[in-house]
């Protein structure tokens, strides 16, 4: 198991402007590598807490751990560090380099540290395996599906072996029988490694296939 606890504490973050936070004193404890989903309406802070969760945004109050590492805030410079060693990230749009072939663009987080070692070329391999897209690896980003490239952003996410997988509606571009099948897919790849993971999703039937189902406002 490659996850670690998430604990938030007292999480105060409100936008420029807004007449109310989008969290006031809000606290959430995730097991270590558990499948938890997030819901609820458009606008409750689905999104902003993984974002708070990954530093790529500020909040006025509260802490955020993952294990006994404190998420920075307010510095940039530790947000990044604390991104490149604890988090993986996928979205709804997996943003594949498209000048780089797929194998290619999953090294590329590696590649921020180190030149890829014969055993990182053979993890990219290996999650693209899993995924059950080996033959692609050489394909340019163009030249896939949206499920392809979607199952492509997820094992991304994972090139890092992160504490975290933050996977911001990973299907929600999809139409219902590819969602099933990336789904299928994010499934197996929780089950090998057990990262804990935050799935923001408006699927509930998805949800209801998580371990732990978290509503948001």
């Amino acid at each position: 198991m490659i996850g670690q606890p998430l604990s938030v504490q007292g999480l105060r973050k409100t936008y420029p402007a807004a007449e109310h936070p989008v969290f006031d004193g809000y606290d959430l404890d995730v097991e270590a590598g558990s499948l938890c989903a997030l819901v609820g309406m458009s606008g409750v802070g689905k999104t902003t807490l993984l974002n708070c969760v990954a530093a790529l945004d500020r909040w006025e109050a509260g802490t955020i751990r993952i294990g006994g590492a404190v998420v920075p805030v307010g510095d940039p410079e530790a947000a990044s560090l604390h991104r490149r060693a604890r988090i993986g990230l996928a979205f709804q749009q997996p943003h594949l380099l498209p000048e780089f072939t797929v194998r290619e663009n999953l090294l590329m987080p590696v590649r921020i540290t180190h030149e890829p070692t014969v055993e990182d070329e053979a993890w990219a391999d290996h999650l693209l395996e899993v995924v059950g897209i080996p033959e692609l690896g050489g394909r340019l980003p163009g030249q896939l599906s949206g499920g392809q490239a979607a199952r492509a952003g997820l094992v991304r996410a994972l090139m890092r072996k992160p504490a975290l997988w933050l996977l911001d509606e990973p299907t929600g571009n999809l139409d219902p029988a590819t969602a099933e099948e990336v789904f299928a897919f994010l499934l197996k790849l929780h089950a090998e490694l057990r990262p804990t993971t935050l799935l923001v999703t408006h699927n509930p039937e998805l949800a209801g296939r998580c371990e732990r189902t978290v509503r948001l406002g």
